[in-house]
């Protein structure tokens, strides 16, 4: 019988393992890093089927397509950018030398930090695992990956997979709940990159500190949509209402609300419905609409839409007939007309298919608004005055931004990802998450003539001259 994901009492020595085999090997050669991101890549691509039925298990429904769509395909990119890119990265770079110390020379040694440890969520949990993985790989770490226990026959499966494809000494996958999450970051990893929301990623924080492990913490938050009033309504809500509505606006990038000019909210709320069932003509029942991962997400979700009912906020479906039933846990997706700013669902990230449209006056109310809140993972701006937007994006702090759309840069290999503050700390995709896992080790080449002869004691007046002359 195959043996289950690893145990919490395996956790330590599974550590031991990687990380004696790190310091036996601290710069392995690009074949070596090759055949690792090659392995992985033909573990998804031969077994994508299976992935696909795991994590549509672990969500009571989640469409194959998808999946495809948004964890398959992603991953496969990042692996296929490192693949491309990763012999170019790795080579040592060139560095400016300064005059005083010619004819000496300097460079960067990109070297691997060691051991990597990553913590994947549920909602993605193929590319939340894979990308980091793949920029990990290239750097020329090895690793330990702690998957979500809101995952499991994911979490299963994947393991299985890397046990048949890894050697235990390369790729470890490691399950469990709380327990085991906080004893994987207590760890002393040579860097432990989270992905997850802002309050456990505090508490990630905090326990890396204890061992000064660096962190890269990929969080959440509110992201707006802004409309701008002269851009097309019907375009924006297609594609804001599809940023929402993927894997049932269980996306850390999904907007979160709309800021809206006051005179539009009718029409976009009209246009957001015909979007909405143009993607999911079934409502609730149209096979690619997702379900939320488990009821304790789906009684949060419905107790925020109480409370604002509640509070009287005017709700607008964009599913006919039934509002939400437990058809797989799923909810329908709905609108908030102008909610007051105090109750729950302004609060924290809703991850969910609740969408809030805010009214504004005029757009620097909008910038006033967003600059008031909690930096974002992500801004969607939606205008057509190319100076408008320069100014936006000037005015305003996000992780990431798309313009005229939502989500897709995230899809960007050549574009960093990551927030700020408290939607994340650090960043990685592509080159910039080579280096997050990398340190550029920052190497001098002294020469046998050197002039720092010069600027040794007995100091005298050729030092003096020199120092004059330095100092200009």
């Amino acid at each position: 019988m195959d043996r289950p994901p690893l145990f919490s009492s395996d956790l330590q020595a599974a550590y031991e393992h990687l990380h004696a085999a790190s310091r036996a090997e601290p710069y392995p050669a690009w074949s070596i890093r090759r055949d690792r991101l090659r392995r992985l890549a033909a573990l998804i691509r031969a077994n994508e089927t299976l992935l696909c039925q795991a994590i549509s298990d672990d969500f009571g429904h989640r469409s194959a397509a998808e999946t495809q769509v948004l964890d398959v395909v992603p991953s496969l990119e990042a692996i296929r950018h490192a693949l491309r890119h990763g012999a170019s990265w790795m080579r040592p770079r060139r560095a400016s030398t300064s005059i005083w110390f010619w004819p000496a020379r300097a460079q960067l040694l990109p070297q691997p930090l060691g051991l990597v440890g990553i913590i994947a969520p549920w909602n993605y949990p193929l590319y939340l695992a894979v990308g980091p993985l793949a920029s990990a790989f290239a750097a020329g770490n090895r690793a330990m990956v702690k998957l979500s226990e809101f995952s499991p026959a994911f979490g299963a499966q994947f393991s299985r997979l890397v046990r048949a494809a890894f050697d235990p000494a390369e790729l470890v996958i490691f399950t469990g709940g709380a327990d085991e999450a906080a004893a994987f970051s207590s760890l002393p990893f040579d860097h432990l990159l989270f992905t997850g929301s802002t309050a456990v990623g505090k508490r990630v924080m905090a326990a890396a500190s204890a061992n000064l492990v660096p962190v890269t913490l990929e969080l959440g938050g509110k992201s707006p949509a802004v409309l701008t009033p002269e851009f097309d309504v019907q375009l924006a809500a297609d594609r804001i209402v599809y940023g929402k509505l993927v894997n049932a606006g269980q996306t850390c990038v999904a907007p979160d609300y709309v800021l809206l000019p006051r005179n539009a909210l009718e029409a976009f709320a009209t246009a957001c419905e015909r979007a909405a069932r143009r993607l999911y003509p079934q409502g609730l029942r149209s096979p690619d609409y997702c379900s939320i991962i488990d009821m304790r997400h789906y009684s949060r979700l419905t107790a925020l839409q109480a409370h604002a009912h509640a509070a009287g906020v005017k709700l607008h479906p964009l599913f006919a007939g039934t509002q939400h039933m437990d058809l797989q846990h799923r909810l329908a997706p709905v609108l908030f007309i102008d909610p007051p700013d105090d109750i729950a669902l302004m609060q924290d990230e809703i991850f969910g298919p609740w969408l809030p449209l805010v009214p504004y006056d005029n757009v620097e109310q909008a910038i006033t608004y967003i600059n008031a809140r909690p930096r974002p993972l992500a801004l969607y701006w939606f205008d057509r005055d190319k100076r408008r937007i320069g100014q936006a994006l000037r005015a305003t702090h996000a992780g990431g931004v798309t313009v005229n759309d939502t989500l897709f840069h995230v899809a960007q290999d050549d574009l960093p990802f990551g927030g700020i503050g408290p939607s994340g700390m650090g960043q990685y995709h592509g080159r910039l998450g080579f280096e997050t896992f990398t340190k550029l080790k920052p190497v001098l080449y002294q020469p046998r003539l050197a002039g720092t002869a010069l600027v040794r004691p007995p100091y005298g007046k050729a030092f003096a001259r020199l120092i004059a002359m330095m100092k200009r």
